[in-house]
């Protein structure tokens, strides 16, 4: 398929156009950014500068991509957004670039799927497969891992970490980590359970699904605290990788201050 871009679109001539890519009507491509091979922008999609799009990516009317970050401090440098391979960006969905305080890039990887007026703010680092449904929010620098997912309308908090497979239930403040493979809800957000259907639709089997349930309930329930929660899991035989991952994540976690690991990087900033 040859590309094809339409008269009313408007691409800045220091834009560069991969092959197979489809530009519709009113859309705007800005200086020193790249669409790769078989995207599609659909009608009246912005993307400013300094952006870098993959292969394969669909983005919806009125989303607008690599708008200047959010963040007072902000003095003009030229901070990047870099997106991989085959998302979905639905309608209004917001990506702004970074700020100056990390390494310049906000950035998603593949896989994605971005529902309509979701925002991500500078300096946010988004995996694979992830989930934002419909007016999430995400914070400055927030960091979310692969297969995770958030349900409609919940705020996440600046410098936040939204561990693997884990789930955010619709309207939620995430004010704390998330920890891996755990359902969280409320405001603020708290682990209720383990995501057991995220786990059983991507094949983790019954024996993990079991330990990482009993490590949810020594730390949320039980109480015991993380270092005996790990003697009890060696004893029973349940400490496997995954939830290894998981104390090691709630460890990272009381590293930081006001339950967010990452907020180490602001305080030594």
């Amino acid at each position: 398929m040859a590309t094809y871009i339409s008269r009313q679109a408007c691409i800045d001539p220091r834009a560069e156009i991969d092959d197979e890519v489809e530009i519709g009507p009113f859309c705007v491509v800005g200086p020193r950014t790249r669409i790769g091979r078989g995207t599609r922008l659909e009608n009246n999609v912005t993307i400013l500068e300094n952006v870098t799009i993959g292969e394969y990516n669909h983005i919806f009317p009125g989303a607008v991509i690599g708008g200047p970050p959010q963040d007072v401090s902000y003095s003009g440098a030229e901070t990047k957004v870099i997106i991989g391979n085959h998302n979905i960006i639905r309608e209004c969905v917001t990506i702004n670039r970074a700020s100056e305080k990390e390494d310049g890039i906000t950035s998603l990887g593949d896989h994605n799927f971005l529902m309509a007026c979701s925002h991500v703010a500078h300096d946010c680092r988004l995996g694979n497969h992830i989930i934002l449904t419909n007016a999430v929010l995400l914070g400055g620098h927030v960091h979310v891992h692969d297969y995770a997912s958030l349900s409609g309308g919940a705020a996440v908090h600046h410098f936040a970490t939204i561990g693997c497979y884990s789930f955010v239930a619709g309207l939620s403040g995430v004010r704390h980590d998330v920890p891996p493979f755990m359902l969280v809800e409320g405001v603020p957000a708290r682990p209720r359970c383990v995501n057991v259907v995220a786990l059983k639709r991507n094949n983790f089997s019954q024996e993990v699904i079991d330990a990482l349930s009993e490590a949810h309930r020594l730390l949320y329930r039980a109480r015991v605290g993380l270092e005996h929660a790990r003697e009890i899991l060696r004893a029973n035989g349940q400490y496997l990788p995954d939830v290894q991952h998981l104390l090691d994540f709630v460890a990272d976690q009381h590293q930081g201050r006001h339950g967010r690991g990452r907020e180490r990087i602001r305080r030594a900033a």
